[in-house]
C-alpha cells in the first residue's frame, strides 16, 4: 500500500487525526466555557418572568413575535460584543469598569421601575393604552437591552473575546470563534423558547402568583444592577488607590 511505501504516510495520518481530535476537544471545551459563562448572566427563565410582567395583556401572537425579535436581537448583541466589543470600547476610550457602572445603573433603574409598576393592574392599564406597534417597539429597548442581554452579559462576552486575544494560531482562533458562536446560538434559542412559553407560568401561578414572581425577579434585577455597578465602581476605586502614591 502507499502508506507503507512512503515512510511519511502513517505518521502523517496519525498526526492529522490527533490534530482533528485536539481541535474538537478545544471547540467542545470552549463551547461549554462560553455557555457556562453566558447562561447565568442572561438567566432566560428569570428574564422570561420579567418579560411576562411587561407583556401580560399582549396576545399570544404578539408575545411570540416579541420572543422571536428578542432572541434575534440578543444573538446580534452577543455576536457584536464578542467580535467587536473590545474594539468599540477601545475606539471610544471606554473601559469595562465604566461600562459596568453605566450599565448597572440602567439595570437597577429598570428593576426599580418594574418593582414599583409591575403589578397586574398597572400592567393592564399600560397594555390597554398601548397599541400593537408600541408593544413591538419595546423589542430592543428595554426587552433586549438591558433586560435580557444587559451590560453584565456584554461585559462577560467582551471578556470572553479578550481571553482568546486572536493572537494564537489561526486554526485555534477559528475554533474559538465557532465554538462561541454555537454557544450564542444555543443561548438565543433558549431565550426564544423561554419567552415564547412564558404565559404558561401565568397559567400555573395565576395572576396573583405571577405578580409576586414578577416583583421578586424585579427586586433581583434591581440587586443585580447594584452589583454590576458596584463591581465596576470597586475596580475604578482600586485603580485610584493604586495610582495614588503613598
Amino acid at each position: 500500500m502507499a502508506t507503507h511505501a512512503n515512510g511519511f504516510g502513517r505518521p502523517t495520518v496519525a498526526a492529522s487525526r490527533d490534530f482533528r481530535k485536539d481541535n474538537l476537544m478545544l471547540g467542545f471545551n470552549t463551547f461549554l466555557l462560553a455557555l457556562a459563562a453566558i447562561f447565568p448572566v442572561v438567566n432566560p427563565p428569570g428574564a422570561a418572568l420579567i418579560f411576562l410582567g411587561l407583556t401580560q395583556d399582549a396576545t399570544p401572537e404578539i408575545r411570540e413575535l416579541l420572543a422571536r425579535r428578542i432572541a434575534r436581537n440578543s444573538f446580534f448583541v452577543l455576536i457584536c460584543a464578542l467580535l467587536l466589543g473590545a474594539l468599540i470600547l477601545q475606539f471610544y476610550g471606554i473601559s469595562i469598569p465604566i461600562l459596568r457602572v453605566a450599565g448597572g445603573i440602567i439595570v437597577a433603574v429598570a428593576g426599580w421601575k418594574l418593582l414599583n409598576e409591575g403589578s397586574h393592574k398597572g400592567a393592564a392599564v399600560r397594555a390597554s393604552a398601548a397599541s400593537e406597534a408600541e408593544i413591538l417597539d419595546q423589542a430592543f429597548y428595554p426587552l433586549t437591552l438591558p433586560l435580557t442581554t444587559g451590560p453584565g452579559t456584554i461585559s462577560v462576552v467582551i471578556s470572553l473575546g479578550l481571553s482568546n486575544g486572536f493572537s494564537a494560531k489561526l486554526m485555534d482562533s477559528l475554533v474559538f470563534v465557532i465554538a462561541c458562536l454555537l454557544a450564542i446560538i444555543v443561548i438565543s434559542l433558549i431565550i426564544y423558547y423561554c419567552f415564547k412559553y412564558a404565559h404558561r407560568v401565568q397559567s400555573w401561578l395565576g395572576h396573583g402568583g405571577t405578580d409576586i414572581a414578577v416583583r421578586l425577579f424585579a427586586f433581583i434585577l434591581f440587586c443585580l444592577g447594584i452589583q454590576i455597578c458596584w463591581s465596576g465602581a470597586s475596580e475604578l476605586l482600586r485603580s485610584v488607590v493604586i495610582a495614588v502614591p503613598v
